[in-house]
């Protein structure tokens, strides 16, 4: 794998941008931190999984491709941005309306392919991917950096979503009383709908 001069400092680069869109709040980690308050962390795992592989999965299609299919052809960007809004309400919908879980009882987390699915229509996470394309590869030695940005992004993802996860996981003993689970759900709804505000203005 042939890499760029200063390819070091690129990386370097990369990390920190992955790092900072990774671990600022956005509909995935909303979602886990939510999904690790109702189910807890190790029900939690697959949508973890889904998050990391389908991201990391988005960053290389993009890079082989899709980017240049969404400046060629806007609408279909448009078509990706309206049904992520849309989905996006529904989840929040069925957030806010959620209760606190036991263990059998009602409900479930994202499985892997769901997760995976969702960053399809996560417009924070096709920005960031098409900006991290363009920002941190290189013509001259476009597979290796490709592959470094993906690796890059995977392992971050990795640190966010444990992160995110096990920050809800710790607040679940606190909210298992309905009484507090509910303000918490309903406010983890209203961010989702806040997380919008940048896909629809854009």
């Amino acid at each position: 794998m042939v890499l760029p001069h200063g390819a070091f400092d690129l990386a370097w680069a990369a990390f920190a941008f992955c790092f900072a869109g990774s671990m600022t709040p956005g509909p995935n980690n909303v979602m886990l931190m939510a999904s690790g308050v109702n189910y807890g962390f190790a029900r939690t795992l697959p949508h973890m999984a889904g998050v990391v592989v389908g991201y990391s999965f988005l960053i290389l299609m993009v890079g082989l491709g899709l980017g240049a299919v969404f400046a060629a052809f806007p609408p279909a960007y448009e078509v990706l941005r309206i049904a992520g809004a849309t989905y996006l309400l529904w989840l929040a919908w069925k957030v806010a309306r959620s209760g606190p879980v036991t263990e059998g009882e009602g409900g479930r987390p994202f499985s892997f392919l769901e997760a995976a699915a969702f960053q399809w229509v996560n417009v924070k996470g096709l920005l960031m991917a098409v900006s991290a394309v363009a920002a941190f590869t290189r013509p001259q030695a476009f597979g290796g950096t490709l592959a470094v940005l993906v690796a890059i992004a995977g392992g971050v993802s990795v640190l966010s979503t444990a992160t995110w996860t096990l920050f809800g996981s710790a607040l679940r003993p606190w909210l298992a009383d309905p009484r507090r689970v509910r303000p918490f759900n309903i406010g983890m709804a209203l961010l989702l709908v806040a997380s919008l505000w940048p896909m629809l203005a854009g």
